[in-house]
C-alpha cells in the first residue's frame, strides 16, 4: 500500500516489476529483487537515490552507511500479518515453518531488535506508521510522511491510493 501510494503522489519508486500483481496483491508488488540480495549485492543503490524502494525490514543492517536513508516503517497488528501470510501460502500451496505463536514471539523480537537499531544509525531517519491508522485517516499519515520526507508529493494522491478494500485480514481473523 505504501509504495503505491508514494508513487501515486509524485515519489520516484525503483522496482522491477518482476513480481506481478496477484489475488494477494491486487495492484502489484512495487518490488526490486536486486533489493532482496543487498547482503550480497548493493551495486545498485546509486539508483534509487531519491527513489522510494521496498525493503523488508531483516534487511535493513545490509544498508551501506556510505549513504542516508529515511525510512517509513510500516506497522500492522501481527495477527493481521500471520493471517496474510497463511492465506498468501495456502494460494501457493506451500507451508510455513513454525506455529502462529512461535512466528509472532520471533517477529515481535526482531521488530524490537530493528527499532533499536535504527536509533543508533546516524545515516537513518526513521518514521513510523500505523498500517490500521492509514486505512482510518489517510490524510493525516498521508501530510506526515510528506512531511518526513520533505518532498512536494501530491497529498490527495497520496490518500486517493490508500484503499481499505484491500485490507482482507484483520485482527482475530484466520485467513480466509
Amino acid at each position: 500500500m505504501m509504495m503505491q501510494a508514494l508513487s501515486a503522489g509524485g515519489m520516484p519508486v525503483l522496482s522491477d516489476h518482476q513480481r506481478a500483481a496477484d489475488e494477494d496483491n491486487p495492484r502489484g508488488y512495487f518490488e526490486l529483487e536486486l533489493a532482496k540480495r543487498i547482503e550480497q549485492d548493493s551495486s545498485w543503490l546509486p539508483r534509487a537515490q531519491g527513489r522510494a524502494v521496498k525493503l523488508v525490514s531483516p534487511l535493513l543492517r545490509h544498508l551501506p552507511a556510505t549513504y542516508g536513508y529515511q525510512i517509513i516503517f510500516m506497522k500492522r497488528d501481527l495477527t493481521e500479518i500471520l493471517a496474510s501470510q497463511q492465506v498468501m501460502l495456502r494460494r501457493r500451496a506451500a507451508t510455513a515453518g513454525g506455529n502462529d505463536a512461535t512466528v509472532g514471539r520471533a517477529f515481535e523480537r526482531h521488530l524490537a531488535e530493528a527499532a533499536a537499531w535504527i536509533t543508533t544509525q546516524a545515516n537513518m531517519e526513521v518514521v513510523y506508521v500505523d498500517y490500521h491508522g492509514v486505512l482510518v485517516d489517510p490524510l493525516t499519515q498521508m501530510a506526515r510522511i510528506r512531511t518526513f520526507l520533505r518532498r512536494d508529493l501530491a497529498l490527495d494522491a497520496l490518500v486517493a491510493a490508500v484503499d481499505p478494500r484491500l485490507r482482507r485480514q484483520r485482527a482475530g481473523q484466520r485467513g480466509a
